[in-house]
């Protein structure tokens, strides 16, 4: 959402005098607070909470598929279900229903944040996007080369797409756990960051982890996204493009292309155009006669003047951070550790290939990147922001949790060499955090207001007021 836009979108809330956000309010006559809804902020504030439940999940699926009741744990992702229709099925078990479907959603998302980004957000300006971009480029070739060269030749060859990605849930929850010690820049960089990450791991994903391609069935797949870019802005109804969607989902399955994509393609599609067109709403004569259908009136034409991203992300974000993403990590974090092979796992070439790549390669390949960027002048920090944070951002950016564990199924599966990867994803992920931290906590930032933004008044900023009379919303 745009500036303008982000303004007229008002929800009223109650709010103390001392709340640390006010900054985030304007106050009316009577003493009320109206909130402002700011995508960004939103998103990066259920990301943060989000990345706690991940890793809570995640802890209690390592406590339980090593405990007296494993077997139950890995016979609950075994039960294998399907669907049949005019003699063709599909038949998954419930971590593939996960993985497969679910996850879609998750992508979906991704899709949307993307696209908001790229139209009007931190990737809109070249300039400006330039220092994550090339950050994230260093974030992914250094992994991926520091686990090819331990793993050159032997099984774990094909798992170098695993150290690549940065898993911005659990990075917001950290950088909201370091509080006033985390620059709001840090927020934004790392959330460019990860944008391009996950580009970069889709493309990887549909490169080099589908195998025996069957292009008839990928020209269905391609056939339901050409119909949904042409229909897009003349067809509302939102029950067409979900029968497209799924008939995409079906056709990369079947084409042995992963059907996640399906999610991403249908996102970057979404229009960042308005729902519907802009009305005039008499302030006055709704402040004299206030009356339940006025009300919803406003409130119904203060929804339809997002755009179709921001909506679609607004109202599926919290379902894609909150349940699909935990229960992804409850289904394939349980990883079982008997005491007698922890030791062999701990020097298996890719254990170690996964967690120093995103150790030690995620922090000296942004860092790196992000650094030589400023002294080409390709690229500048903002004031205050020290050679201390851009190191702290990129040990940060090694949290690499729920796309490298989705990588590490695809390229691995139930082989024992996936639990070794799994296995250094965990380590390699908690382990850049607490470096990252540490980097970050003897650091404190003073009246740091970029992401919150100054205070508004509504009866003067001419965003609220367009007449004496009259408040547009557009």
């Amino acid at each position: 959402m745009n500036s303008t836009s982000a303004l007229r979108y008002l929800s009223t809330v109650s709010t103390s005098p001392t709340d640390p956000h006010t900054d985030r309010y304007a106050r009316d006559p009577n003493g009320r607070a109206e909130r402002f809804i700011r995508p960004l902020r939103d998103f990066l504030h259920q990301e943060a909470s989000a990345g706690l439940l991940l890793v809570g999940a995640a802890i209690f699926a390592l406590i339980w598929a090593n405990s007296p009741w494993s077997g139950s744990y890995f016979d609950l992702w075994s039960i294998e279900s399907g669907v049949e229709f005019n003699g063709h099925g599909i038949h998954l078990n419930l971590r593939e229903w996960v993985n497969d479907l679910a996850m879609v959603l998750f992508f979906f998302v991704v899709g949307l944040e993307i696209k908001r980004e790229l139209t009007e957000g931190e990737l809109r300006d070249p300039r400006q996007a330039a220092l994550p971009i090339i950050a994230a480029f260093g974030g992914m070739i250094v992994p991926a080369t520091i686990f090819a060269v331990l793993n050159s030749g032997g099984d774990g060859s094909k798992g170098w797409g695993i150290p690549m990605a940065t898993d911005i849930a659990i990075v917001m929850g950290v950088v909201a756990l370091l509080g006033s010690r985390a620059p709001s820049w840090l927020k934004l960089f790392l959330l460019a960051l990860a944008i391009v990450d996950d580009i970069g791991a889709i493309l990887v994903i549909a490169i080099f982890y589908s195998e025996g391609v069957s292009f008839e069935w990928l020209s269905v797949a391609i056939g339901a996204v050409a119909v949904a870019a042409v229909i897009r802005n003349s067809v509302p109804w939102i029950g067409v493009y979900v029968a497209l969607g799924a008939l995409c989902w079906l056709g990369l399955h079947n084409a042995h292309v992963h059907p996640t994509l399906t999610g991403v393609a249908f996102g970057l599609l979404a229009p960042v155009t308005p729902r519907r067109r802009s009305g005039m709403i008499d302030a006055d004569e709704l402040a004299a006669k206030p009356d339940v259908r006025k009300a919803a009136a406003v409130s119904q034409q203060a929804k339809w003047t997002v755009s179709i991203v921001e909506w679609l992300e607004h109202r599926l974000h919290p379902w894609s951070a909150f349940l699909v993403v935990p229960v992804f990590a409850l289904a394939n974090a349980g990883i079982k550790i008997p005491a007698s092979d922890l030791g062999s796992a701990m020097t298996n070439r890719v254990t170690w290939g996964v967690m120093l790549g995103l150790v030690v390669g995620k922090t000296i390949g942004i860092t790196g990147a992000t650094l030589l960027a400023v002294a080409l002048k390709i690229g500048r920090l903002p004031e205050g922001v020290t050679p201390r944070y851009v190191l702290g951002a990129g040990a940060l950016g090694g949290v690499g949790f729920t796309v490298s564990l989705f990588v590490t199924e695809l390229a691995f599966g139930e082989e024992v060499v996936g639990t070794d990867a799994r296995l250094g994803v965990l380590i390699g992920s908690f382990a850049a955090a607490l470096i990252g931290s540490a980097i970050m906590i003897p650091g404190k930032v003073l009246d740091d207001r970029s992401m919150t933004g100054p205070v508004v008044d509504p009866d003067t900023d001419p965003a609220f007021n367009s007449s004496p009379r009259q408040s547009k919303i557009d």
